[in-house]
């Protein structure tokens, strides 16, 4: 009997374990786009040319695909195998649209037991329980239908594995907002502009320690509208003017490193690094972790308001430095840190003199209702004041005003801050622009391997500019296309 009792129970634990290892064997596969920047017209076929990795054998079992548009609605699904060593992925679409292809692979048939071994096993191993410890027997009699092992769990499902998301941009520079700006958006901001200017600055600066050589470093408050600038003032430690660069913050409550502003200080910079929160640089809590629902009720109360003041304060703050080289101030940040940046650029036309920003979150705002995912602040598009509200903050509606040389860099994965918004926001810019696209980025902290693109090219400019340079944007993916594809 106890022999019997075992060869079941070693039999369910093998068909599990053959399951999870199916599930988790990932086929090394190479997902080709027919277009190395990703970026196709209206009608073209966007596609992929799926083959074996280098070095490898062809996966046996079979893939399917599912492509979206704006991470939303259904376009095409489909499915292949490798077994002839490739295979496409394509499809067409006739409107500007980021298309979101997810890649999920079966490993083949599994074993599985059919309903009368799961009840047989499962009997068996309740008397094997029951015998081990007879207390359970009447806890077991209580509940006559507990099956140990479901027969209706899907072995099948364990097996399907997603192996790639992959992203391609439709007539990306044609994209528009999803709605218009509110008609008294510069109104609004106009007159919270003048508040801010009733209130002076009182700039406290407090010297602190750095092991960064030939660079002096300070902590900075300033007042602004109902709340405080914070961060940190990084000065090389020689005479002379410099050129200024403002970091603003990605989302999250964290303190500062001050390396982040001394670092850039001994390249030359005179640096401020600017703390999304009224609190010290070095404080890590304080905030509730959700402030980006405070207030979103109306645009008078919105956590955002006060943020987008400290920030054009902390602008006006390093051009009022008398180390300030009077010519030149870069705006950067990533995520909420780029949503600042490109905000602050917006208020504040022809005081800047490039925006250099690395996924921006904060664009697209009503994108939900409008078959656009939106992401980052993740404003609740069911309630109609919050989407009013939103438009208020919405980076599209802050970018026509844009006069600065602007280089925006997107991840065609990317679904904290999606970029559909980023390429409407890149397109509402007057000013000359450069797009950086990263096919296979996700957002900079799921994928920071696929961060090259943006790396390598901000850090060009950055130095160009250091070196009292112009940044010149390379136009050649922001310029409208031809609307159809070529014949």
């Amino acid at each position: 009997m106890i022999e019997r009792i075992t060869r079941g129970f070693l039999a369910a634990c093998a068909v599990a374990v053959l399951a999870s290892v199916a599930a988790a064997a990932e086929p090394q596969v190479t997902f080709t786009p027919y277009h190395a920047d990703g970026i196709y017209a209206l009608g073209e076929t966007v596609g992929w040319t799926v083959t074996p990795a280098f070095g490898t054998v062809a996966p046996r079992g079979r893939f399917s695909y599912t492509i979206r548009s704006n991470d939303l609605n259904v376009v095409k699904t489909g499915s292949f195998d490798l077994h002839s060593g490739t295979a496409t992925i394509e499809t067409t679409f006739d409107q500007p649209a980021m298309l979101y292809a997810v890649v999920d692979y079966q490993a083949g048939p599994t074993p599985s037991l059919s309903p009368a071994d799961y009840a047989r096993v499962n009997r068996d191993l309740k008397a094997l329980l029951e015998k081990r410890d007879p207390a359970l027997k009447s806890l077991l009699a209580k509940y006559p239908d507990y099956s140990l092992l479901n027969p209706q769990f899907s072995l099948a499902s364990l097996a399907a594995n997603p192996v790639a998301t992959l992203g391609a941009a439709v007539a990306p520079t044609l994209l528009k907002p999803s709605v218009p700006a509110p008609a008294d958006f510069d109104a609004f901001w106009a007159r919270e502009l003048a508040r801010l200017q009733r209130i002076p600055a009182h700039p406290v600066l407090t010297p602190m320690p750095t092991s960064q050589a030939g660079v002096k470093l300070y902590r900075v408050r300033l007042d602004s509208v109902g709340s405080h600038v914070q961060g940190y003032l990084a000065i090389p430690d020689r005479r002379g003017r410099f050129p200024a660069l403002v970091i603003y913050q990605w989302a999250g409550v964290y303190p500062l490193q001050s390396a982040w502003a001394t670092n850039r200080a001994a390249e030359g910079w005179l640096t401020l690094d600017v703390d999304s929160h009224d609190l010290p640089p070095d404080q890590g809590t304080g905030v509730p972790s959700d402030y980006q629902t405070l207030g979103e009720l109306s645009r008078d109360t919105s956590y955002f308001l006060d943020m987008y003041l400290r920030d054009t304060r902390a602008l006006e703050f390093i051009r009022s430095s008398p180390r300030w080289d009077r010519r030149t101030v870069v705006l950067t940040g990533t995520s909420m840190g780029g949503q600042q940046s490109l905000v602050t650029a917006g208020l504040n036309p022809g005081k800047v003199s490039a925006v250099l920003v690395n996924e921006p979150s904060g664009a697209d705002s009503n994108g939900d209702l409008h078959g656009r995912r939106a992401g980052y602040p993740n404003w609740d598009s069911s309630d109609p004041r919050i989407m009013r509200t939103a438009l208020y903050f919405d980076t599209v509606n802050f970018a026509p005003h844009i006069t600065a040389p602007t280089l925006i860099a997107m991840g065609f994965i990317d679904t904290t801050a999606p970029p559909a918004g980023i390429w409407t926001e890149l397109d509402e810019i007057p000013a000359p622009k450069e797009a950086v696209p990263m096919i296979e980025s996700a957002h900079n902290n799921i994928t920071p391997d696929k961060q090259d693109a943006w790396l390598k090219r901000s850090e060009e400019v950055l130095a160009t500019i250091a070196h009292g340079g112009r940044f010149v944007p390379n136009q050649a993916l922001t310029r409208p296309r031809s609307a159809l594809a070529a014949p």
